[in-house]
Formats: structure tokens, C-alpha cells, sequence
């Protein structure tokens, strides 16, 4: 064999032989594994519909921060204990952080109490003093109510009652917008009554009243999105409860709800970027995971719409952000 040919072979065989050696010790370079943080969201609803723009904020964040978020919902809305039993299983099959829409405020803060995740947990739409609770992104319902109350009352006829609608006191925030309501509402001496259904059929009850036996037309104030819901969806039914009922305000928006706000069956909501509220949620997670557990309570300024300023355009990036 020529000279030549030897030294290459030569060359060649050392050259496998250092491939070897460096692949078999973890020399050659590689990508660094990126790290992805485990977070699970648990809502207090049985359907998604309700937080379509706070999913996207979520969705977002999970992509910019590289998250693997699991969204969950009740099988039943607004049942505390399956939340409590859907919490546990998530911190026990490893979640590196919980957020957390707490079905009934102050028994999620029991429940977390006696579970003592081992995890950050935020909470959506709610505050808790806990040292279990990390962070809190919620509006300012007191403020919410208040900007509601007043309002009604600009629209109030001389002897007309408001009659505020709620599925459920105990529910995140609405105590706290029944008495920014209330405090207007007192201030300026405009009757009330409140009523609690969790189905709404209260609700349907009331309107129909002011058609037969004709109690007179009242003004509605929806303490929750779930109220104004079904109330727009009772008033859309007929023009007759439409003569009945001056005027319906509420809080909280969905789609569905901002259309009949288009069409003049709500007369005003007040609203929140709910796309910043699910981003938040994950960035405060993701933070929390790695370290930065320092106790926050994050407001969303609540924002007042009507007809008109929903024509205008100015809220149209915050009420339907692009995914």
C-alpha cells in the first residue's frame, strides 16, 4: 500500500476513534434543554365560554414564556368541593404552580390552608390575605359597582326601583359590587331589592312581574357576568319586558353580551382587559416558580362601556385581542 494511502487511513482511524471518545463522554456540544414550567389553571365554570379573551391572554403567555399550561374546568359550575379534589390532584401529579378562579372565595382559601400545596398558587378574579396565595389579579369590584350604581341612578325614574340580580353572594367579587352599588344607590335615596338565584330563574320572575300583574318598570343591575347573561338573554326574548325594563347595566363581558350591548338591549357594562388578566396569571406563575414569591395584588382597572363607546372603536384591541 502506498505511503499516501497509509496516512490517511491513519488519519481517518484517529479521527473515529476522537468521535468515539467524544461522544461517548458527552463532549460534543448540544442544545441546552430548555425548561418548561408545568402550570395548571383551574376555572370555576363547567364551560370555557366565559373566558375566551383571558385564554388567549393565557395561551400567549404560555408561548412567550415557554409554559405548558392545562386549563380545567367544573363538571359542575360553581362547585367548591371539585375544585378542592381538582387542585389536589393537580399539585399532587407535579404542577410546578395552581391558578386558581376559586369557585367560593374565602372556602378555596380554607381548602389551600389545609391542603398546604407545596407549590405557588395564584388566584383570578379574587384576593385572599393567605400566605398560601401568592398573587392576585382581580378588578376592583367595589370600584365596579360603584361606577354601576351611579349609572342607574343617572337614568333613575322618580319612584323606580333597581333591582340587582346575583346567582351567588359568596361568588369572587360580587359582595364587594353589591356595596359599591349600594353606596350610591343610598347615597341619593333610589330604592332597591336584591335577588340571589344561582339558576335565574328569580330573574325571569321579577321581569315578568312587570308586565303581569304590572309592578311598573324597574331598572336591572347585574352584579355578574353570568347574571347579565341570562338577563340580556330574557329581555332579547320580547320587546314587551323591553318596555318594562328601563335600562339593564351589569358586569363582565363576553362576545354574546357585547352584541346585545351593539343592539341596545344592555345599556351599559363595566368591563376589564381579561386578556391581561390571563397573560398575568401565567407570568406570575412562571415568576413564582423560579423564585419570586413576594405576596402581590394586581388590579385591573375596570372600564365602563355603553353603546356609544363600543361604536367608537377605543376598546376594540382590549375586546378583541388577536391571538
Amino acid at each position: 500500500m502506498p505511503k499516501r494511502e497509509k496516512i490517511l487511513l491513519c488519519i481517518g482511524a484517529v479521527f473515529l476513534v476522537l468521535l468515539f471518545l467524544l461522544s461517548s463522554t458527552d463532549l460534543i456540544i448540544k442544545e441546552r434543554a430548555v425548561q418548561i414550567d408545568s402550570i395548571s389553571v383551574i376555572l370555576s365554570e363547567d364551560t370555557d365560554d366565559y373566558y375566551q379573551n383571558f385564554r388567549k391572554g393565557m395561551e400567549k403567555a404560555a408561548t412567550d414564556l415557554r409554559s405548558d399550561v392545562r386549563l380545567i374546568t367544573l363538571y359542575d359550575r360553581k362547585d367548591q368541593d371539585q375544585q378542592v379534589e381538582l387542585t389536589t390532584r393537580e399539585i399532587r401529579d407535579g404542577a410546578g404552580a395552581v391558578v386558581i378562579e376559586p369557585a367560593e372565595e374565602k372556602a378555596a382559601v380554607m381548602a389551600l390552608e389545609s391542603l398546604n400545596p407545596g407549590c405557588p398558587v395564584i388566584f383570578v378574579s379574587a384576593s385572599s390575605p393567605s400566605d398560601f396565595v401568592t398573587d392576585s389579579i382581580l378588578i376592583d369590584y367595589f370600584e365596579a359597582g360603584r361606577i354601576l350604581g351611579e349609572k342607574a341612578a343617572e337614568k333613575n325614574l322618580p319612584g323606580e326601583k333597581v333591582c340587582l340580580f346575583a346567582q351567588g353572594m359568596a361568588y369572587n367579587g360580587v359582595q364587594d359590587a353589591y356595596e359599591g352599588v349600594c353606596s350610591v344607590l343610598n347615597d341619593q335615596g333610589i330604592s332597591y331589592e336584591l335577588y340571589v338565584d344561582k339558576e335565574g330563574k328569580a330573574f325571569r320572575k321579577v321581569i315578568e312581574n312587570t308586565v303581569y300583574p304590572g309592578t311598573g318598570p324597574v331598572e336591572v343591575g347585574a352584579l355578574v357576568v353570568q347574571s347579565l347573561d341570562r338577563t340580556a338573554s330574557i329581555l332579547n326574548e320580547s320587546s314587551v319586558y323591553r318596555d318594562h325594563v328601563s335600562a339593564l347595566y351589569g358586569i363582565g363581558s363576553t362576545t354574546g353580551i357585547l352584541n346585545l350591548l351593539d343592539q341596545g338591549i344592555i345599556d351599559g357594562l363595566v368591563t376589564y382587559d381579561q386578556f391581561s388578566q390571563g397573560y398575568l396569571s401565567i407570568k406570575k406563575a412562571v415568576e413564582a416558580i423560579h423564585g419570586s414569591r413576594q405576596k402581590q395584588e394586581t388590579l385591573l382597572d375596570p372600564v365602563y362601556l355603553d353603546q356609544q363607546e363600543l361604536a367608537s372603536g377605543a376598546y376594540e384591541k382590549m375586546l378583541y385581542p388577536m391571538e
